[in-house]
């Protein structure tokens, strides 16, 4: 074996490259394994995400439209942009768009999700866990018919269940409510589907927090508030950073449920559903590509900014760094 080795030492020096032996080959081999580990998600992520982001801001700075097609289009630069902060409307789309957003963010997305959590974990286990999986039938309920139940409640006399059950037997005023009250209905709607996705998080957090640290704070007297203060909020930062991150985007960009409720009448119409109108379903017929593009541009920097701003409140710098050897 010694010979050997020297004959392939001795061949290397002559021909001029350096000997390596089998296990340094195969260290070579194996640096770029992740790589190739990565590369499916990678691609997927290049492909569904980072591509259409690119799609949408070529076609923003053109004139595309369904007059002009795929051939006869003209570039425009910055002109869709300056036309949208020249339209008296974008002021009323954005305010509309922001309150959507924040009240059915904190109220439901993220406040009901977290209090519902919390009262689930702390009943029997298999009464929280039915209590869940009622929580989530707005979330796998076709939008359709969710909508078209939340339209029923409103409804006017007599099919509506609001109005049979509370408001005509009491002698009150009965009316079709979508139209007195549509900014609630829109934020009931979404609200009771985007309090789900939180509560499921929430919840396996809460249970994943060690039961050791529960008993010692019970066996100390703590009260249950100062147990959801001091120790199950802050165990919870890495899922109220996700859950808040994910559902503020989910809020900006998504419309279905609006489009089926009102379709964007008694001023419902959010800046997503704004761009969709634009782009894709007009009363006119001329779908004006390059401006919803616009418009989707815009919401995809707020959603880049939001996401940093999250980042830096819920300082993400901490929670992704090595555990001291103290906290071990």
């Amino acid at each position: 074996m010694a010979v050997e080795l020297s004959q392939s030492e001795t061949k290397g020096r002559t021909t001029g490259r350096a000997f390596k032996s089998p296990k340094q080959l195969k260290l070579g081999k194996a640096k770029y394994d992740w790589f190739w580990f990565l590369f499916p998600a990678f691609l997927l992520v290049f492909v569904f995400y980072f591509l259409p982001v690119i799609i949408t801001f070529f076609i923003s700075a053109t004139n595309m439209s369904s007059s002009t097609g795929f051939k006869n289009w003209d570039w425009v630069g910055l002109g869709n942009y300056q036309k949208i902060t020249q339209l008296p409307e974008t002021l009323g789309h954005l305010w509309l768009t922001v309150r959507f957003v924040v009240i059915t963010l904190v109220f439901f997305n993220v406040g009901m999700a977290l209090v519902v959590a919390l009262l689930t974990t702390h009943i029997p286990r298999q009464v929280g866990f039915l209590f869940r999986a009622l929580w989530l039938l707005p979330r796998i309920t076709p939008v359709v018919v969710y909508v078209m139940m939340w339209q029923f409640l409103a409804a006017d006399v007599p099919y509506g269940v609001l109005n049979q059950i509370f408001f005509q037997p009491l002698g009150l005023k009965t009316q079709y409510w979508l139209p007195a009250a549509p900014f609630l209905f829109i934020v009931l709607v979404n609200g009771f589907i985007g309090a789900s996705f939180g509560m499921i998080l929430f919840s396996s957090a809460i249970e994943a927090i060690p039961k050791d640290i529960m008993t010692a704070s019970l066996v100390d007297g703590s009260t249950k508030w100062q147990r959801v203060k001091y120790i199950i909020l802050p165990s919870l930062r890495w899922p109220l950073l996700f859950v808040t991150t994910y559902q503020t985007l989910s809020l900006m960009t998504s419309f279905k449920e609006i489009l089926v409720l009102t379709d964007g009448e008694f001023n419902t119409e959010v800046w997503s559903l704004w761009a969709y109108h634009r782009a894709l379903n007009n009363y006119w017929g001329n779908f004006q590509w390059g401006f919803g593009m616009a418009l989707s541009a815009i919401l995809v920097v707020i959603g880049i900014i939001l996401g940093f701003v999250y980042m830096r409140y819920f300082k993400f710098g901490e929670l992704v760094q090595e555990p001291k050897i103290e906290t071990l």
